[in-house]
């Protein structure tokens, strides 16, 4: 393949990501060729770079994770673990909420393995503070990390699911969120702290 052949390969695989991840983002039921007419390409050149619909959502999803993770490196996860995990969600629930409907697609496209190792970044993030929070006597250490991260996940989906079926107000999400996970991270026998200010 020539150089400028390549070059051309490349802004088509860019633009076909970027219409998808717009596309997903409005519809998670948006059609490959809604998707092709967004990245202004036929169906003939999407299908030459992306050879089924769930490659596609799957190049649509990497690319939100790792703009998301660029927001949640400059979150500062310093100081006590309970107003870091407060930070962490605020950012986090952001990024989920603009991307639930290309989540709902990934859902439905993906394995639940592949959405855990896209979400890999994000998780070890957690992970860590978790781990932090444990140590300084602020988190439960009666449960693993992993399935206290897990938790966190889960309840952020859940709110996205609950803003879809108009339940909840994405403006209301973070601090409900906060309090909901506070509250499953404190020791037990521990009164459980009012959701901090983020």
């Amino acid at each position: 393949m020539t150089t400028a052949k390549r070059a051309d390969a490349l802004r088509s695989i860019e633009a076909i990501t970027q219409a998808a991840a717009v596309c997903l983002g409005r519809n998670p039921d948006a059609s490959m060729s809604e998707i092709a007419r967004a990245a202004g390409v036929g169906r003939v050149t999407l299908y030459g770079h992306f050879s089924s619909r769930a490659e596609v959502v799957d190049a649509a999803m990497t690319r939100a994770l790792d703009e998301g993770n660029e927001v949640l490196d400059a979150v500062d996860l310093t100081g006590d673990p309970r107003l870091a995990l407060g930070r962490y969600i605020d950012a986090g629930w952001h990024l989920v909420d603009q991307a639930r409907s290309l989540l709902a697609a990934a859902q439905r496209e993906l394995s639940a393995a592949r959405i855990l190792e896209l979400h890999a970044g994000p998780a070890a993030r957690v992970e860590a503070l978790v781990a932090r929070g444990r140590a300084e006597g602020a988190f439960r250490t009666d449960l693993p990390v992993s399935w206290m991260v897990n938790i966190l996940h889960a309840i952020m989906h859940s709110a996205a699911e609950e803003i879809r079926g108009g339940r909840l107000t994405s403006e209301h999400a973070a601090a409900q969120i906060t309090a909901t996970v506070l509250a499953a991270f404190t020791p037990p026998g521990t009164p459980v702290p009012p959701a901090p200010e983020t």
